[in-house]
């Protein structure tokens, strides 16, 4: 039986998280790739060595895109992990870095298209909803089958802070966030619960505020923790969930930047653009994007996440003008 082959751009923290635990996992053949000459191939054979104790027949291997050539190896892909790009450096702007990742990806997504127009992409660089507009424009791949990260780890973090106030088990708890990932999220508290019983009935307005504002900024507080670099281990998990939900066609329901269009846009009050809503995750990658009603409340902070992804996706579009 031949299995699925996964691809995963950028082998840093984040890329060579997610090929460890798609390999433990035994999801499928994991291919790594990295500019950095020697990371991608030194990574995959410390991952690939661990299968004996992991009891996974994974293949395991990596290519450095030093040399272009090595590209050719997304071929087959089924689906793709892209986590390449840059960290935002000091004195470095939202809008400086958002053009340099945007000239990273468009010599990826040129290589996709060449090698993989078929693969599903599975888009974590950041800010992802904006990186999978760009992936989208340069690629010319369906956007039905380009996802972005953001509410998948937002929710899993909000999913941990409740189960710990509470004293319950995470499983047990049901919540999550769309909108934009991290500071622009919409907490969706009315639909929270734990065992089906709403969250509001089990702590008070002032503590879930605390856990909204603690999942807001919860990557900012394991930088401060790390003093150099950023999460990866919850990341790579959240990721993984999408990828495994298009792998097995497990048609999981998880929040994620989709492409909304027609009446999902008309609902949203959006255009044409990628941002976190609940879709339903399957074999085709988007099966289905479910519309939620707003209060107040929610729909003051959904406008203002909207309105921030539409000028990044305007700035995208005077980037790639004249490069495609």
């Amino acid at each position: 039986m031949t299995r699925p082959k996964i691809s995963v751009i950028g082998a840093g923290n984040v890329g060579a998280t997610v090929a460890q635990i798609l390999a433990l996992k035994e999801m499928g053949d994991v291919y790594l790739f990295d500019v950095v000459d020697g990371i991608p191939e030194g990574k995959a054979l410390d991952i690939l060595e661990g299968g004996p104790h992991w009891k996974s027949d994974s293949n395991v291997v990596g290519f450095t895109t030093v040399n272009k050539e090595n590209y050719k190896n997304l071929e087959g892909s089924d689906v793709i992990v892209i986590t390449a790009g840059l960290a935002r450096k000091p004195g470095m702007s939202r809008d400086d870095l958002l053009q340099k990742n945007v000239e990273i990806m468009t010599d990826v997504g040129k290589n996709i298209k060449k090698y993989a127009p078929d693969a599903k992409l599975v888009v974590v660089t950041n800010p992802a909803d904006i990186i999978a507009y760009a992936l989208q424009k340069i690629t010319g791949i369906a956007p039905s089958r380009i996802i972005g990260l953001g509410g998948s780890l937002d929710s899993a973090r909000f999913r941990t802070f409740i189960a710990q106030e509470l004293k319950v088990s995470v499983e047990d708890v049901n919540a999550f966030v769309i909108g934009g990932h991290g500071d622009d999220m919409v907490p969706f508290v009315r639909y929270s619960s734990v065992a089906g019983i709403p969250i509001s009935n089990l702590m008070s307005k002032e503590k879930i505020d605390e856990i909204i504002k603690r999942t807001r900024f919860g990557g900012g507080e394991i930088v401060n923790f790390l003093k150099s670099g950023s999460a990866y281990y919850a990341p790579g998990i959240s990721i993984t969930a999408m990828v495994e939900s298009i792998i097995k066609g497990k048609n999981r329901v998880i929040p994620c930047a989709a492409f909304l269009t027609g009446s999902h846009a008309k609902h949203y009050g959006v255009k044409d653009i990628f941002i976190g809503v609940p879709i339903r995750i399957g074999e085709n990658c988007v099966e289905e994007i479910y519309d939620m009603d707003f209060n107040n409340e929610e729909k003051l902070l959904w406008n203002k996440t909207v309105e921030s992804v539409n000028a990044s996706c305007r700035k995208v579009d005077e980037f790639l003008a004249g490069k495609l």
